[in-house]
């Protein structure tokens, strides 16, 4: 990055042109950059990841975004590697999904007016990376197991009564459309105008492609369908690369293909041509070796590998798979443990690419390629990894890093019922441990008590992209259906698959009859529960739950998040699981099970059917992967993915390329992010602080996906403008407007405030003394003056990578964020609205400054800036300590002096 004010050069020959070979000699015109042609030693010696960062440094060298110090920094990796040396990375392309990528097109749009204001081209603003955008997180489990729930039933009446709704009979057979169709249809219903929006966007902006609702989720059609593994671009070949808005962005990792989340703001700025300013990593060799026991599946594999690494210490750097034992992994294997990287706080999760990789792409009708490169690990930390040590657990009840060995569970739900409130914790007192509630759900009498599973969901790309597990899950089901057993009809199971060809291998190999005798209907083709999607529960269920005070019931998820008020507000503890296993606590209908010592249940006979006597052996399952998994479901799936259907076809975009945005919109909104595009004050004085919080606050704290609850802030604002609560819809889905949005900060059921000592989306207004709702609090806040910041704990934003968690505190009039640790991807989303993440000195926490939050805050910025820079903090009880300001890098601080990255942006095109 040049400095400030510094004219851009002509563009200059690649000073490493002479480097650049024929991949066949008989075929001159197919061209690669010949990394061995450097003849230096060192490249030998690096890992095989940072040998993609070395190639993307070559080929886009320019003396000007990328300079030949950066290649020298890379290639010295051994020396560089600890010294927080900064280097840019220009991926082959970016992904995004909907709930990220509405924002990311309304930023666009309304950067595009921005420039036309201040005199420039407008369509500057557009993209040069080019971008995949799949729609997938909008779908949600409003239909289940031919049954609806009452909250529904109420929106279907209403359309009957408008004759624009297929009648359906509540509890019967005769449904008007399939259950997939149904919940297909009111995805439409609710997020029409957010699909015209971005379609209008595929249109407007090139380089954009939309894959449409309906066809998967995003990581799984990136895995079968987008990722190219050699990218081609006029006759030049180079690994393919990316990244991602989502943080699980990293599953391609385990097709040998490098990527990784980042904030949805500096997605946009690599769209739009700008380099990633990243610290060259450290990389961690991971070595596993064995073989793993018949009965273990990939999610136990992968649940012992995030608490492994999470004990490492992994955070911020890359981690290598090598060794015997990863032959033994398929691609959908080392997927599902790329996958959850996030989890074990790693930047990246690689495994290069090998013989099973190109058979992978074979597979899946993408031909076959050529290794560029062995990976050599004599240069790496190298941690171990014995898969035979591995036995089969689940994740929870809070964090997906909390393994549990599935003979544990009981006695660790019932440790956690009355441990103190934290993540191992519930503080239900010991007499209300044996509560149980009555209810009667269609005509029959059932309970709940602690523990008792009313959600029970395969979803999530962690899981069903993997054949393995997936007809494992079919083969369990079809044993348990034949034994007798059944799951009571009150939980709220369901399938949604990554894709279509999960659907069609499960109807070829004949299991998915079998599925759905237990509930497990495919329900959509999206993140669904594992996104918060997870829709209603029964009013029955609901009232039972709350009837003594909350019991602590489960979900049971195949996911890879499970925080506290992200699966559904009314599950406190949530379990990721294999997918067999959300089948088998399903049936049991209780996490406080020990399968080993006690049946799932009693069928009609009165025989008593151990998880043991239903659970398929890995060898029983890849004989039905090997016969029913085959390219040509690949090719049949995804060779009209993007025509998509019918719906999809007949909606209507508009060809201009500034987008008239409707004033009566509660969808789509143009943001005020630009307003003035005024550069920021350096110093914070006289600050509040909003919100005193603990350890690992989560993005779905910050910025909720799921739904709005009617008595919130963005609820008023919704009903103020005519709409039901039937279509409020959930907030991922109205991303696209800023006033819904910052109304949504900080407005998750499950927030702990110091200021209020108990959970719940409200706050303390310092200078009146009053309780209420944060956005009202901020509000006040702002009509005064008074800039904000927020103190927190460690692992601040951890979780999804979501730039409302951002952009939300930003609106809210929140200047800078002291905590005791960042989560990598939310640091990044600060820096980019210009918002000051400050972390305390080690050893220094709130608790040891004796800070309660109730002072004002100074915080003195001077005006030369350097990366991680320590600045002074007064306090108005005349106390004064230090932090360290983070701002990582040269470029952060560029961001920063510019208000943003889009701020820099927008200046940058005008000066071009």
């Amino acid at each position: 990055m040049p400095p400030e004010g510094e004219r851009r050069t002509a563009v200059m020959t690649n000073p490493y042109a002479g480097i650049v070979e024929p991949l066949d000699p008989e075929r001159p015109d197919h061209k690669f950059y010949n990394l061995s042609m450097l003849k230096d030693d060192r490249y030998g010696r690096l890992p095989f990841s940072v040998r993609v960062l070395l190639e993307a440094a070559l080929r886009n060298c320019d003396e000007f975004l990328v300079k030949k110090s950066d290649v020298e920094n890379i290639l010295n990796w051994k020396e560089t590697q600890k010294k927080s040396v900064e280097v840019p990375f220009r991926p082959a392309r970016v992904i995004l999904q909907d709930f990220t990528g509405v924002p990311a097109v309304v930023d666009f749009a309304a950067m595009r007016d921005a420039v036309k204001k201040l005199g420039g081209d407008p369509e500057k603003i557009n993209p040069v990376c080019p971008a995949d955008l799949v729609i997938d997180h909008s779908i949600q489990v409003d239909f289940n197991r031919k049954q609806v729930t009452a909250h529904v039933h109420n929106e279907i009446l209403s359309w009957k009564e408008c004759g624009c709704w297929p009648l359906v009979e509540i509890q019967g057979h005769r449904d008007g459309l399939h259950i997939l169709q149904k919940n297909q249809d009111l995805e439409f219903e609710r997020n029409r105008e957010r699909f015209e929006f971005l379609k209008w966007g595929s249109q407007a902006f090139k380089k954009m492609r939309i894959i449409p609702p309906g066809s998967g989720i995003v990581h799984q059609v990136n895995l079968e369908y987008l990722a190219r593994v050699v990218f081609e671009q006029d006759g030049l070949y180079y690994p393919d690369s990316l990244v991602g808005t989502d943080s699980h962005t990293t599953m391609i990792d385990g097709l040998g293909v490098l990527g990784w989340g980042v904030g949805g703001i500096e997605a946009e700025a690599v769209m739009l041509g700008q380099p990633i300013s990243m610290v060259l990593p450290e990389v961690i060799g991971y070595r596993m070796v064995g073989i793993p026991d018949k009965l273990i599946t990939s999610t136990d594999i992968v649940l012992t590998v995030t608490k492994h690494l999470r004990q490492v210490g992994v955070v911020g750097k890359f981690v290598e798979f090598f060794g015997e034992g990863v032959a033994q992994l398929s691609i959908a294997d080392r997927a599902t443990i790329a996958n959850m990287c996030p989890e074990y706080g790693a930047t990246a999760a690689f495994f290069p690419v090998d013989n099973v990789s190109i058979k992978y792409l074979e597979q899946t009708g993408r031909g076959s390629l050529s290794q560029y490169v062995k990976s050599a690990y004599v240069s790496l930390q190298v941690v171990e990894m014995d898969l035979t040590t591995v036995v089969p657990c689940c994740s929870g009840p809070k964090r997906p890093q909390d393994k549990v060995a599935v003979t544990d569970m009981k006695k660790d739900f019932e440790a956690c019922l009355g441990a103190k409130q934290g993540f191992k914790g519930f503080g239900v007192a010991p007499e209300k441990h044996s509560n149980c509630v009555n209810f009667a759900y269609n005509g029959t009498e059932f309970s709940l008590t602690h523990g008792s599973v009313v959600i029970a969901a395969i979803t999530s790309c962690t899981n069903t992209s993997n054949p393995s597990v997936m007809l494992g899950a079919g083969l369990l089901a079809k044993k348990a259906v034949e034994a007798g057993l059944s799951v009571k009809p009150y939980i709220k199971t369901s399938l949604s698959p990554g894709s279509g060809v999960v659907t069609y291998y499960l109807k070829e190999s004949g299991v998915m009859f079998y599925l759905a005798q237990l509930g497990f209907e495919v329900v959509g083709y999206g993140c669904m529960t594992c996104i918060g999607n997870s829709g209603p529960l029964p009013e029955p269920v609901v009232e039972a739950i709350t009837k003594v005070g909350d019991l602590v019931v489960t979900g049971v998820l195949s996911g890879n998040r499970n925080f506290e008020g992200r699966v559904h507000p009314n599950t406190r503890a949530n379990y990721l699981a294999s997918p067999p296993l959300v089948i088998a606590y399903a049936i049991a209908g209780t996490v406080c099970i020990d399968f080993e010592k006690e049946p799932l249940a009693v069928n009609a006979s009165g025989k008593e059917i151990f998880l043991r006597d239903i659970w398929p052996t890995r060898e029983e399952i890849q004989d039905v992967e090997r016969e029913f998994v085959i390219p040509a479901m690949f090719k049949e799936v995804y060779e009209k993915i993007e025509k998509g259907n019918e719906r999809w076809s007949n909606l209507k975009a508009s060809s201009d390329k500034l987008y008239s945005w409707d004033p009566n919109s509660t969808y789509i909104k143009s943001p005020p992010f630009f307003d003035g595009l005024l550069l920021p004050p350096r110093s914070i004085m006289n600050a509040h602080v909003l919100l005193n919080l603990g350890d690992s606050v989560t993005t779905d704290h910050i910025s909720p996906a799921g739904n709005i609850a009617r008595n919130s802030s963005a609820a008023r604002y919704l009903s103020k403008r005519g709409l039901s609560p039937r279509d409020f819809n959930s907030y991922g889905s109205r991303r696209g407007n800023d006033a819904v949005m910052a109304r949504g900060t900080f407005a998750n059921i499950r927030l702990f405030n110091k200021f209020v000592g108990k959970q719940g989306p409200q706050t303390l207004h310092l200078p009146s003394g009053e309780m209420m709702d944060v956005f009202d609090a901020a509000e006040k806040y702002q009509q005064d003056g008074v800039p904000l910041l927020v103190l927190a704990g460690k692992e601040y934003g951890s979780g999804s990578s979501r730039d409302w968690a951002a952009k939300g505190p930003f609106l809210l009039g929140i200047k800078a964020v002291l905590a005791e640790s960042y989560e990598r991807i939310h640091r990044s989303n600060l820096v980019g609205m210009g918002i000051i993440p400050l972390e305390y000195l080690p050893g220094e926490t709130a608790e040891t400054l004796g800070l309660t939050g109730r002072e004002r805050f100074n915080i003195i910025i001077p005006e030369l800036l350097v990366p991680r820079m320590k600045v002074t903090i007064q306090l108005d009880t005349e106390k004064t300590f230090q932090a360290c300001m983070r701002f990582d890098t040269d470029v952060e601080l560029t961001y920063f002096r510019h208000g943003g990255i889009l701020n820099y942006m927008i200046r940058k095109m005008i000066q071009q």
